[in-house]
């Protein structure tokens, strides 16, 4: 059996390394997300971190499948913004798609392999209907970006 490729400082396969990391964070806050907010988010909190754990179990098996050595997830993550009441949680579920949709942004524009950007293509897509959910749940119009995963 062959050892892992360290990871690689730049490309595809760093691209998906990258957002492999943010999914875990996102795994993490989702938790807290799930803690704080009120019981009416309850469904969404579950639709929601379901996909990510299988973006993330995905992603795992894409990096392993290549023998590219998979980032392990961090034991725990700093909080971009204080946690106190619900609407705190939406903002950091709004933070958090955002961020995943910027990491999957990137894997689409470094994606050499079809599989790849169509994987991203969809990972990107689900993370901007995600912000808009809960967008729409914290009241914030407009509720979607023009171009989800960047600034332009």
């Amino acid at each position: 059996m062959t050892a892992p490729q360290p990871r690689p400082a730049s490309g595809p396969e760093a691209a998906l390394s990258e957002a492999l990391e943010t999914e875990y964070g996102v795994v993490y806050g989702y938790g807290l997300v799930s803690a704080y907010s009120l019981p009416e988010f309850n469904g969404l909190v579950v639709t929601t971190i379901r996909q990510h754990r299988e973006r993330r179990d995905r992603t795992i098996a894409i990096l392993t499948s290549r023998g590219v050595a998979v980032p392990p997830a961090a034991a725990g993550y700093q909080l971009p913004m204080p946690m106190t009441t619900s609407n705190d949680a939406l903002r950091l579920a709004i933070r958090m798609e955002n961020d995943t949709a910027a990491a999957w942004r990137a894997v689409v524009e470094q994606a050499v392999e079809t599989t790849d950007r169509e994987f991203a293509a969809t990972a990107l897509g689900q993370s901007a209907v995600l912000a808009a959910h809960w967008n729409r749940a914290l009241g914030n119009w407009p509720i979607t970006q023009a171009f989800p995963g960047g600034q332009d």
